[in-house]
């Protein structure tokens, strides 16, 4: 049997750098580990989910971080055989609400008319725990990711997570063990869509990170790396 592929998702208009700290250890385990970049390439979930299922060959683990948890699914949806293992981060299972929507329609003009910055360093509040919203080297390394990815990105991926659809009738049919993770703090994801997605997966595994946020990979880095590592563990004898 082939040797699965580590494959990390990335959120909305997020890059490598939002895995820095768990590149180094997941690499080290041997495994091959790639960093899609689909959600800056493609237009729909659809789109990325066939484009990394044409790219990468072979049996796939899936780390996905917010946006790229609903990636995840959309994997699953579209190849079921070739998803081994999901690991989860601070994502939902649910549709946007009309209010989701309306909020992200209402940042669309403000993204395209050269607001960016301003829409952003007021989302900051929701994005990071409040004892982190402060670190300033921390909310502008953050800033300058988003800011890579440009307001063109911005738009085309929040379009893209406006139209996704509602993952939850797909949970019970999950065979795949599946990680679920989130920060108790976080308000963009809140824990109950993550407990959400536990409570109706069979088998699947819930953690909250204490004094976290949205953003885990970077505000809780030592607590997701060795969540990561147990669970990679954990499944190492099942594929």
């Amino acid at each position: 049997m082939p040797e699965p592929t580590l494959l990390l998702l990335p959120g909305l208009a997020s890059d490598e750098a939002i895995w820095r700290d768990q590149l180094p250890p997941l690499r080290a385990r041997g495994l091959p580990v790639q960093v899609s970049d689909a959600h800056a390439r493609c237009a729909t979930l659809p789109e990325m989910a066939a484009a990394l299922l044409a790219e990468h060959a072979g049996p796939l683990l899936l780390i996905g971080t917010s946006m790229g948890g609903m990636l995840a699914f959309e994997l699953l949806r579209q190849a079921p055989q070739r998803v081994r293992a999901m690991a989860l981060l601070g994502s939902s299972a649910r549709a946007d609400t009309p209010e989701q929507i309306a909020l992200r329609s209402n940042a669309i003009p403000l993204f395209e008319s050269g607001r960016m910055d301003e829409v952003l360093r007021a989302n900051v509040l929701f994005a990071f725990h409040p004892s982190r919203s402060g670190d300033r080297a921390l909310v502008e390394d953050y800033l300058a990711m988003i800011g890579r990815a440009g307001p063109a990105q911005l738009v085309r991926q929040n379009r893209a997570v406006m139209a996704r659809p509602d993952s939850r009738p797909l949970l019970p049919h999950i065979r795949c063990p599946v990680l679920v993770a989130c920060g108790d703090a976080d308000l963009l994801t809140p824990p109950e869509c993550s407990r959400e997605i536990s409570a109706a997966v069979p088998g699947a595994r819930f953690e909250l990170i204490a004094d976290c946020g949205h953003l885990l990979t970077m505000e809780r880095p030592a607590a997701v790396n060795a969540l990561l590592a147990d669970w990679l563990d954990g499944i190492s004898g099942q594929h």
